[in-house]
């Protein structure tokens, strides 16, 4: 299924950030207010995943479009995506719409960044420069969890490393 792309091309746009690409505001934004729909294909495929997809939930995924489909991790978002069920009238869910929403002020040539919220096995090291950086792209809730994880596999290495002595024997 294919989401058609309905946004306002004057609210981002898409330019190099210091990762690659990101999506950047044209405009100011206040908390609340919707910058636009995430628009793309729909994948009914629990085994779908690639670099961009947004989970929907119920073994489906949603491969966007330019331009959201650069929206970039940060540790201190000012965005969410926001999944709205679209009902009929006999409030039986038949749809999804996934918005992008301000959480905090954005001011025009701001980059817009969401919180990916991974789980510990996608975890990979940040690299969004806050401040208030985890460390990783990971969901906050897990977060110490998985630095235990990181330590014991740290001290884990740390006891099967072996270095060479001068005269080329091994030395435990």
């Amino acid at each position: 299924m294919e989401q058609e792309n309905r946004f306002n091309k004057k609210t981002v746009r898409v330019k190099p950030s210091p990762i690659g690409k990101g999506v950047y505001a044209c405009q100011d934004f206040r908390p609340g207010d919707q910058i636009g729909p995430v628009c793309g294909r729909v994948i009914d495929d629990p085994q779908y995943g690639s670099s961009y997809c947004i989970d929907l939930g119920h073994e489906r995924s949603l491969e966007p479009h330019t331009p959201f489909r650069y929206l970039n991790h940060g540790c201190e978002p000012n965005c969410q995506l926001v999944v709205y069920d679209i009902e009929n009238e006999a409030n039986e869910v038949i749809d999804q719409e996934v918005m992008v929403e301000v959480l905090r002020p954005i001011q025009a040539g701001d980059q817009l960044l969401i919180d990916y919220a991974w789980p510990i096995e996608a975890a990979i090291p940040c690299l969004c420069g806050s401040p208030k950086c985890r460390g990783w792209v990971v969901d906050q809730t897990l977060l110490g969890e998985l630095q235990r994880t990181k330590q014991t596999q740290s001290t884990k290495k740390m006891v099967h490393k072996t270095k060479k002595k001068c005269d080329g024997t091994k030395d435990e």
